[in-house]
């Protein structure tokens, strides 16, 4: 059997599943043979996700800062069997407008505090997973940003939220070892998504990061999705704590 290779009935949660990144790694991850449920804050994002409809793919809404919307969405997963995974993908930013408190502290609810919510409601279904004999325990794969290191001046909430994400994943893959959960993290470099498409409309801009990335492109979704494959995988089981960078290079120097 591969090393890479998923047990039979793997399934994985992938939170923001229906936006760019979050589509790469639920594609990534049906493409592996295992059973996905993917969401989006509302029903409007899960009719605009561009997945193809797959045998083993369920959409769903899910608003990550709803405590009661959350439980009843565990509750139904719980009822359907193990989780084997959970990756916390949901994320926003708003450009230039992070210094106005509503703003700074909505953009840390949805990414630091959603992703909590999420890593503690799931938590039961994960040791349940790691309790079952030959899947290789619970994982947890957040999703952080190479910014959580390299800061940037006009995403101050976004920036704290996602240093926040890191040591977050840190504590937790301390604290939730023993019970057979590993939690580690991604931090993505510079990536052309709907969340920064804003800012790309800067030909200079655009050209400028490039020429910054040793690897001398922006990463499309599909690149970091195998970060995350991999992380969720057999292969990471002696992977706990960490946080895999997927930038191109951008931070080696």
């Amino acid at each position: 059997m591969s090393l890479f290779a998923f047990p039979p009935g793997y399934r994985a949660l992938v939170i923001g599943g229906a936006g760019d990144i979050g589509s790469a790694i639920t594609a990534a991850l049906l493409g592996e043979g295992c059973t996905v449920v993917a969401t989006g804050v509302d029903p409007a994002a899960v009719a605009a996700c561009r997945l193809p409809p797959h045998e083993r793919l369920r959409l769903a809404p899910l608003d990550v800062t709803d405590d009661a919307a959350i439980a009843a969405f565990v509750a139904r997963l719980a009822s359907e069997g193990p989780l084997d995974a959970l990756v916390n993908c949901a994320g926003i930013l708003a450009r230039h407008r992070e210094y106005e408190l509503p703003v700074f502290q909505k953009v840390l609810d949805v990414n630091l505090t959603g992703t909590f919510r999420l890593c503690t409601a799931c938590k039961p279904l994960l040791m349940a997973s790691a309790q079952t004999g030959g899947r290789g325990g619970g994982a947890i794969v957040n999703i952080a940003s190479m910014n959580a290191t390299a800061a940037l001046p006009w995403i101050p909430a976004y920036c704290a939220s996602k240093g926040g994400v890191v040591m977050l994943t840190k504590s937790l893959a301390m604290a939730w070892a023993a019970d057979g959960i590993r939690v580690n993290a991604l931090a993505p470099g510079y990536v052309e998504t709907a969340i920064n498409a804003e800012g790309r409309q800067d030909a200079a801009f655009h050209a400028r990061i490039a020429s910054r990335i040793p690897l001398g492109r922006w990463a499309q979704p599909a690149d970091i999705a195998p970060g995350a494959v991999f992380l969720c995988s057999p292969a990471a089981r002696y992977v706990n704590g960490t946080v895999l960078a997927v930038d191109g290079g951008f931070l080696a120097g």
